[in-house]
């Protein structure tokens, strides 16, 4: 089952494209890693498959249902740490609960299996000790941690992670890894995560979208399988 697909997917920021001639596939239950320096439109390649721009040129496909036949559900990390500055008045525990929503409307109660999904999101990243914490006290790494855990907390068919890992130690990376390998085999979830730490990582992959500099200073998209195009650097 194809989660999400990009075929024939031009885009870009100005009058000129940075993503060009892009066909890429992501299957059911893969951990997908995009790599690349910076300026390779990685960021841009994941909003384009969650639908969060609209190509210039092609097609973008996310598939409206999961393996049972129910809505798809994904759960999006980006690259959102800043946004949290001293000030934020929301717990750890509030934050990762508010991840619930996703599943219906914002005025419904809580549930009984929220709270149950919420503590279980928060221990599986370490953090259900320090959930009365507030947001705005944490260290950039911890940040990061509960940004997942709210992710986790929707029950996702797909993770969509933007540099999950910047502020983390060594020891709590490969925790990170280690858990997304434990949901893609064990859950059966599609992880699809940009990362600069391939070689940390890549014991744990299924399959690495590479984004390389070209002799004419574009980028090309290198992978396993199915994937290709034209990326040139942004800004």
């Amino acid at each position: 089952m194809i989660v999400t697909s990009l075929t024939g997917v031009e885009f870009g920021y100005t009058d000129l494209p940075c993503i060009q001639d892009a066909n890429v596939e992501i299957k059911l239950g893969e951990f997908v890693a995009v790599t690349g320096p910076n300026g390779a439109a990685k960021s841009t390649l994941l909003k384009l498959m969650l639908g969060l721009l609209q190509p210039w040129k092609g097609k973008v496909h996310l598939s409206p249902l999961n393996a049972e036949g129910k809505k798809l559900q994904v759960g999006y990390v980006s690259q959102q740490i800043s946004a949290f500055n001293s000030g934020f008045p929301s717990t750890i525990l509030e934050f990762v609960r508010s991840g619930r929503y996703a599943n219906g409307s914002w005025l419904r109660r809580f549930h009984k299996e929220d709270d149950i999904l919420t503590e279980n999101a928060l221990r599986q990243v370490g953090m259900w000790d320090l959930r009365k914490r507030k947001i705005g006290e944490l260290s950039g790494g911890q940040k990061q941690r509960i940004c997942m855990a709210r992710a986790l907390a929707q029950d996702p068919d797909m993770l969509v992670l933007d540099e999950p890992t910047t502020g983390m130690d060594q020891d709590s990376r490969f925790g990170f890894y280690q858990l997304m390998y434990h949901q893609v085999k064990v859950h059966g979830r599609t992880v699809v995560m940009v990362t600069h730490g391939l070689s940390e990582v890549a014991p744990y992959l299924d399959r690495i979208i590479e984004l390389e500099r070209k002799e004419d200073g574009g980028w090309k998209c290198c992978t396993t399988t199915s994937c290709s195009g034209h990326f040139v650097p942004v800004g």
